[in-house]
Formats: C-alpha cells, sequence, structure tokens
C-alpha cells in the first residue's frame, strides 16, 4: 500500500522534530558541560566514559569490589538494602530498577491487605502526574484527592475525606508543587488522621534525603511516621538509577514477589548500587549545607529580580523547604530557554537550566526548578545578583527579536 504525501509529509515533519529536539539537547549540555559556574551539575550531563571512569576509581571505597557480582539481588544490592534499611529504620527493604515500580508495588501491597483499593494522594503527586495513569490501569488501584490546594493534605482534610481509603500516600517534599512540606507538626497529625480512618500510611520518599533540615528530626524519624517508605537513589544522591521500598519484613518479601511479576528482578544491577551506595557515603551528608545554600540563592534571586525591569516574578517557596524550588517569569519558555543558553554560552555561567509552560498557571508564565549542590556553594549572593541582571538583559534581547 502507497503512502499518501500527507502521511509522508506528517513522518517527515516527526523526523525534523525530533532532530530540533536532539540538536537542542546537545547544545544545552554543550553550553552547561563548558561553563566555569553552575548551580548543580546532573549526572546526565556527563559522557559515559566519565560516568564510568568515575565508578570504577570511586566504588571501592564504599564495597569490596574482589567480591562477586550481584545475580537477582544479592552481593552488593543486598548489602545496599540492609543499609538504607538500617537509615530508615525499617525491618527490610527491596532494590527496585525505578521508583514508579516500588511505587506502584507497595500501594498495590497495601491494598490487598487492607482489603480497600482506593488510594489518597495529592493530585500533583508523581503517580497522577508522571506515570501515565499506571496505578489504575496496572495495578487496579483507585485514587481519591483530599485537596486540591498546591501543599500536602491537612488533617482536617484527611479526616472530612468523604471516601473511604486503605491507604494515604504522601510525597515528601511534594515536587510539582514546589518542593514542598508542611510543618512537622501538621505531618504528624496529617497521619495520626489517616491511622484514625483505619488507613495505612506510605511515604513516597524520593526525595526524603533533604527533608531533614526542615523538620529538624533524624531520617529514621521522620520515616518512622509512615508503614512503608520509598526513596531515589538519582534524585539528591547522584546515583545512576534505581529506589529501595522500606516497610516491615512480610511487606517487604511481598513486594519482592510482585517485583518479579512486574519485570524488575534483574540479573545484575552492581553499577546502579555502587552508585548508589556512594550517593550515602558523599551526598547525603552534605545535603543539609545544599538546603542551607539554596536558602542564600532563593534569597539572592529575589533581589535581583526586583532589582530589574522584570514585570513580576515569583520564587517559590521563599525560603525554600529544600535544597530545591521554583522560579516563575512572565515569559515564554522558548525566550527564557534561548536566554538562558545564550548566557551559559557567553559567559560560561549556568543560572537556570530549563523553562517550561505554566500547566497551573496563566498563559504566558513560565517555570523552572532551581536545584543547589555542590557547585552552587561557591556562589555568593553577590554572584546571583550579578547572574540575574546577565540573564534578563538576555531575556529583553529575546523579546526584542521576536517583536
Amino acid at each position: 500500500m502507497e503512502e499518501t504525501s500527507e502521511q509522508v509529509a506528517e513522518v517527515s515533519g516527526e523526523t525534523t522534530a525530533k532532530a530540533r529536539a536532539r540538536d537542542e539537547r546537545r547544545r544545552r549540555l554543550a553550553a552547561w558541560r563548558a561553563s566555569e559556574r553552575q548551580l548543580w551539575r546532573a549526572s546526565a550531563d556527563h559522557r559515559l566514559g566519565e560516568r564510568l571512569a568515575a565508578l570504577a576509581a570511586d566504588a571501592e571505597s564504599v564495597y569490596d569490589l574482589t567480591d562477586w557480582t550481584d545475580v537477582y539481588g544479592d552481593g552488593v544490592v543486598a548489602a545496599l538494602e540492609r543499609r538504607v534499611a538500617a537509615l530508615l529504620g525499617f525491618p527490610a527493604a527491596a532494590f527496585f530498577p525505578t521508583g514508579t515500580m516500588a511505587q506502584q508495588v507497595a500501594l498495590r501491597c497495601w491494598a490487598g491487605r487492607t482489603g480497600n483499593s482506593t488510594v489518597a494522594l495529592h493530585p500533583l503527586a508523581h503517580p497522577e502526574v508522571h506515570e501515565g495513569g499506571a496505578l489504575s490501569s496496572v495495578s487496579g488501584l483507585r485514587t481519591v484527592h483530599p485537596t486540591g490546594e498546591p501543599r500536602l493534605p491537612s488533617a482536617e482534610e484527611i479526616h472530612d475525606l468523604a471516601d473511604p481509603f486503605g491507604t494515604l500516600m504522601l510525597e515528601l517534599p511534594l515536587r510539582d508543587a514546589g518542593f514542598v512540606l508542611p510543618s512537622w507538626d501538621e505531618l504528624v497529625a496529617t497521619v495520626d488522621a489517616a491511622r484514625e480512618r483505619d488507613a495505612v500510611v506510605h511515604f513516597d520518599g524520593a526525595r526524603l534525603w533533604e527533608c531533614v533540615p526542615h523538620f529538624g528530626r533524624p531520617l529514621a524519624e521522620i520515616a518512622g511516621l509512615a508503614d512503608s517508605v520509598y526513596v531515589s537513589f538519582y534524585k539528591s544522591l547522584d546515583g545512576l538509577s534505581g529506589a529501595v521500598l522500606a516497610g516491615p519484613a512480610g511487606l517487604v518479601e511481598e513486594a519482592r514477589v510482585w517485583r518479579h511479576r512486574y519485570g524488575g528482578q534483574l540479573f545484575q544491577q552492581y553499577p546502579a548500587a555502587l552508585s548508589a551506595l556512594l550517593g550515602l557515603e558523599r551526598e547525603l551528608p552534605r545535603l543539609p549545607a545544599y538546603v542551607a545554600h539554596a536558602r542564600v540563592v532563593a534569597r539572592a534571586l529575589a533581589e535581583g529580580f526586583a532589582a530589574s525591569a522584570v514585570p513580576w516574578f515569583r520564587v517559590h517557596p521563599e525560603p525554600p523547604h529544600t535544597h530545591q524550588f521554583q522560579v516563575w517569569l512572565p515569559y515564554a519558555p522558548e525566550v527564557l530557554n534561548e536566554a538562558a543558553v545564550r548566557q551559559s554560552e557567553e559567559t560560561k555561567v549556568t543560572l537556570f537550566r530549563r523553562w517550561f509552560a505554566s500547566g497551573s498557571g496563566p498563559p504566558g508564565v513560565s517555570v523552572t526548578e532551581v536545584t543547589v549542590a555542590e557547585p552552587g556553594l561557591e556562589w555568593t549572593a553577590k554572584d546571583v545578583r550579578a547572574a540575574v541582571e546577565e540573564f534578563v538583559s538576555r531575556v529583553a534581547e529575546e523579546q526584542e527579536s521576536g517583536a
């Protein structure tokens, strides 16, 4: 069957769009790589050889490399599971190739144990926004939303939720609302409200590691509020990939069975496990410093924008609850992205990485996520304000060229 001219054009258009996106990504990566100053350098910014060489050079500091490679979860993978279970204060933990799988399995297991397949969670939580409806289509679960406000649900909202639910899932911090957290007393009250309704509590703790400064409590005490917790290794700890589900021994054993059924029983996972151990050893102790300096950076950003000709801006939350936060500006994302990459190329300073159209705000408003990690500790407030001035000047140039 011959293709019509419309079909050929459509395929050609898709190919062109993909090629353009690939070229834009490579341009950004080259600009970020050449930058002499950044607030954060993502692990995905590196070349393959660099990551492999770094892992080979550093892994011996966290694990005996004369040991045999892991096979279906023993060896170094089992050692990582034990380490995380102890850190979080749980009797057992299971390694998963992805957090999406770990969390779906956890919620599915709890549904079977409680006899209620309804999960209460925020509409901005990861399973609702970033997993393609997998909770319902793959795991047969139903979700309800205690609140639509851009924050974690309150105890009163949990208490008043009309739908019975078996599990309350809390994402700490709530990333798509701005990496926001409740106060410690609010979190305790919300958990207690769920328990009063005979529900179990699961923490989406992909970024739980950096919540300690905000709550002012040890990691195990925070995790101990929940019946189970999932944590990620690549979001804050610079790992290659992977996640751990921690909880009661019986739940974790059941989760291992479901992990196999979901296709997560991988033959060997030692690169991910070694990089996770390195992250626990190196990055975890540094996170409080990142959180503290993020507050300095956020304040300086706000001061810089206030001193510029920007008609409106928002740094949210201010001060940040973790080492990540949002910045909002009233320009199209393509304008801001071009200004950002030009700043990187022309000044060797990367202030912002990628901007996106706001899904919840008015048209013409864009948002970016700012992360402050080890490279950002070198930035003074004056450095940040100067970088804002440079960035805003390029935004103005892009606006004029597009007028």
